[in-house]
């Protein structure tokens, strides 16, 4: 299985586009991150959910 806990795939993730650069934060934390980080309080959103029951329930087949 895929590993999906990551920064970038957290509902908490917001990317911000600055003027010659990408600016990442969590806005649960306030923090900037970088989106391969990963924190005990991720919250994976609504595609990584439907994408982690669609991998369970291939494993249960």
């Amino acid at each position: 299985m895929k590993d999906f806990h990551c920064c970038a795939t957290c509902k908490h993730f917001k990317a911000v586009k600055e003027s010659r650069n990408m600016k990442y934060y969590c806005s649960r934390l306030g923090f900037e991150t970088k989106t391969t980080y990963k924190f005990d309080c991720w919250s994976p959103n609504e595609h990584v959910l439907k994408l982690l029951n669609k991998n369970n329930m291939q494993k249960d087949s």
